[in-house]
């Protein structure tokens, strides 16, 4: 597939948006879902780009940074995977394999920006020392061009080689017990981070819920849309039996612990 000028553009302009959003967090465009859909509708295949960034999306749902721990790179994974999938016209499993090493690289990358910014912000220290906004202003944004050149150098080093014979050669020759081994591992990563979502959002109480979706989707055939009908009829029950449990009258409780007391008193 070709890549005209203006698809290159504006997939370097949607790298350089989910480059800003993934340190800002914002209004989270840089979330496989997004860049994957927008990546397919630069490319004329939103089907595939849709399905592609759910499928990362599972796999991205529990890693954030924390602290001075970063996160593999998604936003750079999820985008240069849609490129090559659509473009190269791989399957779209393929983009498993391809998006941990590349997850992976762009890790590194997010390192080493973040350590050069360090500079960046003693400059602006001495620039508030001097009481210079504007100078703060500015190196803030070149701060933040820096992330955005992160994602937006690599998407367009792959936009312009893509078509190339090469790429292909480098796609067709990955060995397919190593594309096997990286597709079987996403899977695997994709379980552990909705494990760590649900371990963050875990009620103790609401979890037969979550248990009792997993068997109706396991013996039926039901799709998402039947499910989440059905995850909404039982939470509309739940709350109506615990509003009628929570309006039982007091006095049945006390009409129990006085049955209790004259039950002692004859006894005695």
């Amino acid at each position: 597939m070709e890549i005209t000028t203006l698809q290159i553009i504006l997939m370097c302009l949607v790298g350089c948006i989910a480059g800003m959003e993934s340190i800002l967090d914002e209004f989270q465009i840089h979330r496989p879902l997004i860049t994957c859909t927008l990546i397919g509708i630069i490319l004329g295949n939103m089907t595939t780009g849709i399905i592609i960034g759910g499928t990362l999306e599972m796999i991205a749902l529990g890693w954030m940074n924390v602290g001075a721990a970063v996160a593999p790179d998604i936003s750079l994974a999820s985008i240069i995977a849609t490129i090559l999938v659509i473009a190269c016209k791989q399957d779209i499993s393929t983009s498993l394999a391809l998006a941990i090493p590349l997850a992976a690289a762009g890790q590194v990358l997010t390192i080493i920006v973040r350590t050069i910014t360090i500079g960046f912000q003693h400059a602006a220290d001495r620039a508030a020392e001097h009481g210079n906004l504007k100078a703060i202003s500015f190196i803030h944004i070149s701060a933040l061009l820096l992330q955005a050149i992160r994602i937006a150098i690599p998407v367009f080093i792959v936009s312009i080689s893509v078509s190339t014979d090469t790429m292909h050669t480098i796609l067709t020759s990955i060995p397919e017990v190593v594309t096997n081994g990286l597709r079987i591992v996403g899977g695997i990563i994709v379980v552990v981070g909705y494990a760590m979502v649900i371990n963050m959002m875990r009620t103790s109480y609401l979890m037969p819920f979550l248990y009792l979706g997993f068997v109706i989707s396991a013996f039926t055939s039901f799709n998402v849309v039947a499910l989440g009908i059905l995850g909404i009829i039982m939470a509309i029950l739940y709350i109506q039996l615990s509003s009628q449990s929570a309006a039982v009258p007091p006095t049945t409780a006390l009409s129990q612990d006085l049955n209790k007391k004259n039950l002692d008193n004859e006894l005695d």
